[in-house]
């Protein structure tokens, strides 16, 4: 016989196609670093301490406008290095947003967990106070506090750890109601765990995946938060500095020496872009109902 049928197992599975990533993406993740990587050696790239004075050279433009290039990126109107001011102000910026986004998470997860174990009363409680919290401005409601309250560091991102709580509230416990329906929830009850180790090691591994998408895609909402607090005064003060802080500054010298803001504001616009993006992509990539 000329023609003879190759064996099943003979006949190679076509390849897989591979996923490849975005390119807007793999910009977004590389972008992301650079940030990170800039945050935890700030010390060590600056030229100059973030509060350096050089009067002699105040409101010195950038090297791209014919300036010195002792400042690459210019002076503001103390003379401080715009550069390693912007070092810096990555620096606490992306601290307050991890601090905030983490404490959010926490709370919000906690709330849920206990509104789906407890039912009854306690879920109807927590249910109202997430369509409260939901409802208040919170843009007012920061004001109010720190207007009151007075500003310090710790409370800033306590404050900003009780944005969109809710968000993960809802989500935790939708998720743990679906898994206490479950059999493995319910198998790991019977055998005597106790509930907190029930929610912690088997529950809260199995829903992590969605909470983690939520944090990234809530990450950039507290990065634009608190940069229009410290811009309106309220957020971080000086001699600390932060994006919000140096925009702050540098709206009184928007004609004059444009740069001082501008610096700080591309880079708020590309981390929370970048930041957006990385999200969007790993909900697509997470969430199968999305494929």
């Amino acid at each position: 016989m000329s023609d003879s049928v190759l064996p099943a197992a003979a006949v190679a599975a076509p390849p897989k196609p591979r996923t490849r990533l975005p390119p807007a993406v793999a910009l977004g993740i590389a972008w992301i670093g650079l940030m990170l990587a800039v945050a935890l050696l700030a010390e060590v790239i600056s030229p100059y301490a973030y509060t350096a004075l050089d009067l002699r050279n105040r409101l010195s433009p950038p090297v791209f406008m014919d300036g010195n290039w002792a400042h690459v990126l210019g002076t503001d109107e103390l003379g401080r290095d715009v550069l390693s001011r912007l070092f810096f102000s990555i620096r606490m910026s992306l601290l307050i947003a991890f601090g905030a986004t983490i404490i959010g998470a926490a709370f919000g997860t906690t709330m849920g967990f206990l509104a789906a174990h407890f039912r009854g009363v306690v879920e109807q409680a927590v249910l109202t106070l997430v369509d409260f919290s939901a409802s208040l401005p919170f843009l007012i409601l920061a004001l109010a506090v720190l207007a009151f309250f007075g500003n310090s560091l710790m409370l800033f991102i306590v404050l900003l750890g009780f944005h969109a709580w809710e968000r993960y509230a809802r989500i935790a416990r939708g998720l743990a109601i679906s898994a206490g329906a479950q059999g493995y929830a319910a198998a790991v009850r019977q055998l005597g765990a106790t509930p907190l180790r029930v929610y912690w090691r088997h529950i809260l591994p199995n829903i992590a995946s969605t909470l983690i998408i939520s944090m990234t895609l809530a990450f950039p909402e507290v990065i634009l938060l608190e940069s229009g607090l410290s811009f309106l005064g309220l957020g971080v003060q000086p001699p600390a500095t932060s994006l919000g802080n140096m925009l702050g500054y540098g709206r009184e010298y928007l004609t004059r020496a444009p740069w001082i803001l501008l610096a700080p504001a591309f880079t708020i616009i590309l981390t929370t872009l970048a930041i957006s993006l990385v999200g969007d992509w790993l909900r697509d990539r997470v969430d199968p109902t999305l494929r």
